[in-house]
């Protein structure tokens, strides 16, 4: 079997996901819709993305599920969103552990037998731990996680470059800073109260929040997310010098700045901070990545600033609630 020497049929798994189901909707803008076949686990695909284009369920810790769905379609190209994220992995570990790898691992197993032309899977920023620069974290340094959820992510970017390395499969990842959308809710992630937080001032003008109002963390707008990993999906591989484990930075603010500048459009939004078990994770996570890497090997560069992604987060928000539909 000739390997494949482009993208034309794209499998994106996990894509019923906060990033999943927006990811899926922007590469069938791209590529067409019945081009990029969607697949699912447990949880329903919304109207929108069912009704798109071709919807699979797909077990990524089945192998052969992940086979029958490359021969049927002809795929090329799998972008496994597949993930259980930090907060859930804590309670479920070795779950966490078995979609994570033993997912990621037969989607790169699948791509090595049928030679297919790329395999992406995200990273995280939560590889780091307690002995990592918290500041500017550069991208390579010491890698020692201390929740399941960044285990799994640190052996993931090992296994991408094991199999560049040895078997010669397209493997790239990046490592995703906190994701704010104002399209899909988030899916139990430690900094999902950068998400929950604007909801919540629509909806009640107030927030109580599970981490400390110093807390700052990288975040990212869903809109830069995106592009970020289309770009590098449609990078030349001989520009990388890495592969499984870009830094990808955006913007970095702490609770307390990011209800102020939401206070600036809602004056009498007051957030409030009752911090939870998701504490502990956090504070072993960087407050800002260095993303130069990205920048030179693949020309990566953020549009949105947290001005920016307020303004845009509270007009959709506002606009589907007048609409009756905050939450869908």
């Amino acid at each position: 079997m000739a390997k494949k020497t482009q993208i034309k049929n794209i499998l994106v798994t996990g894509s019923v996901g906060q990033i999943g189901s927006e990811l899926t909707m922007a590469l069938r803008d791209k590529y067409g819709a019945d081009n990029v076949v969607a697949a699912g686990n447990r949880t329903a695909p919304n109207e929108e993305l069912k009704n798109s284009g071709p919807f699979e369920w797909v077990d990524v810790t089945q192998i052969m599920q992940i086979v029958d769905v490359v021969r049927r379609y002809d795929i090329d190209t799998i972008i496994n969103m597949s993930a259980l994220l930090s907060a859930v992995g804590e309670r479920i570990p070795q779950k966490c552990w078995d979609v994570n790898i033993n997912g990621l691992i037969n989607c790169l197993e699948v791509a090595r037998l049928f030679e297919l032309y790329q395999v992406l899977c995200p990273s995280s920023i939560a590889v780091w731990g307690d002995y990592a620069p918290l500041d500017n974290t550069p991208q390579e340094t010491v890698l020692k996680p201390t929740t399941m959820y960044g285990v799994t992510k640190v052996a993931g970017e090992l296994l991408c470059d094991y199999y560049v390395r040895r078997f010669g499969v397209d493997a790239r990842g990046l490592r995703y800073p906190g994701i704010i959308s104002a399209e899909t809710l988030p899916g139990g992630g430690t900094t999902d109260y950068a998400v929950w937080i604007y909801y919540k001032a629509i909806e009640e003008k107030k927030y109580e929040c599970f981490v400390r109002e110093d807390t700052r963390l990288p975040m990212m707008y869903m809109p830069d997310c995106l592009k970020g990993t289309i770009d590098l999906m449609e990078a030349d591989f001989s520009t990388l010098k890495h592969h499984g484990d870009f830094n990808m930075g955006s913007m970095s603010f702490s609770v307390t700045e990011l209800a102020a500048n939401i206070k600036k459009h809602i004056p009498e939004f007051e957030c409030t901070y009752v911090p939870d078990a998701r504490q502990k994770i956090a504070d072993s996570w960087p407050s800002s990545v260095d993303d130069s890497v990205a920048r030179e090997e693949w020309g990566w560069n953020p549009a949105y600033d947290l001005d920016g992604m307020t303004k845009d987060m509270l007009d959709k928000l506002q606009k589907r609630h007048d609409e009756g539909k905050l939450y869908g």
